[in-house]
């Protein structure tokens, strides 16, 4: 439950944060970033998807290679949240993750908030549920009175709800993805790479115990989104082949960021959400 107390913290530490850096993820954003402008700013290589009218035929006719101009704009990021609450992120021994990722997510939405920034914070599962992008603090109310309503429901469809919510977007944003990221490793990379003209934050956010895996002896295991049930013995060896496994997922997730130049982080129930949130914040 997300109260006034947590609020009043997320206050503090925003000025904390505010007096700490700059960056252009919490920090001052009406600085330069990349994009249509009037002012030249740099070249990339050009890849598909790519405006061709924004291609350096100059360049090209010097090397034989496909470059595009980049231009500097000025203007505010609209900021926006997309947090996962399908029928999994209800999972938590201590705190549930859909509540963990609910006040992290706030607190991006917080930050926009003091910056007099547009913010969106959605949510999905089946269905894509969306706030239009607005300023203030009645939006901040709204979003809270949601969140504290919503009960994680629903299979996980994180390739159909990101790709249509790319058409929401109308200019270059800030897009912070916070959910456990416990799919196919080929549908996270088609998810990503239909909003990668943006800046993007993915959040993993998983239980401690979906970490440590601290179970012993003979389990009745049911799925909490397909209902499929599964009998295992959780031991030595099981414990082992889980911890390469998901270091092995968490390696495929860091893979796509970097081929899309987004942020990853791995995120735990156990770690102080103020911790985490200073953290990711403050590079």
């Amino acid at each position: 439950m997300i109260n006034q107390d947590f609020l009043k913290a997320l206050n503090k530490l925003s000025i904390k944060i505010n007096k700490r850096t700059t960056s252009p993820l919490i920090g001052e954003r009406e600085s330069v970033y990349k994009g249509q402008g009037l002012v030249f700013a740099d070249r990339r290589m050009y890849v598909v998807g790519d405006d061709t009218k924004a291609i350096d035929w100059k360049v090209f006719a010097r090397t034989g290679q496909l470059h595009i101009k980049l231009y500097e704009a000025e203007r505010n990021l609209t900021s926006h949240i997309i947090i996962d609450f399908s029928a999994s992120m209800g999972f938590g021994k201590q705190i549930s993750k859909t509540n963990y990722a609910s006040m992290l997510g706030l607190g991006f939405a917080y930050m926009a908030l003091r910056k007099n920034e547009k913010f969106v914070l959605s949510t999905f599962s089946d269905n894509l549920d969306v706030f239009r992008p607005k300023k203030g603090k009645k939006q901040l109310v709204s979003i809270v009175d949601y969140l504290n309503k919503k009960k994680p429901s629903g299979h996980s469809r994180l390739y159909y709800s990101l790709s249509n919510y790319k058409k929401l977007i109308k200019s270059r944003s800030l897009i912070v993805i916070i959910s456990d990221f416990l799919y196919d490793t080929q549908e996270i990379r088609n998810a990503i790479y239909s909003l990668k003209n943006n800046e993007l934050v993915l959040i993993q956010l998983l239980d401690a115990s979906e970490r440590d895996l601290n179970f012993k002896g003979d389990f009745h295991l049911k799925d909490s989104e397909s209902g499929t049930k599964l009998r295992t013995f959780i031991g030595p060896l099981l414990k082992k082949i889980y911890s390469k496994n998901l270091q092995e997922h968490q390696s495929g997730i860091q893979k796509v960021a970097d081929e899309v130049k987004a942020k990853f982080y791995r995120v735990f129930t156990d770690e102080s959400i103020f911790d985490v949130f200073y953290k990711i914040a403050s590079k």
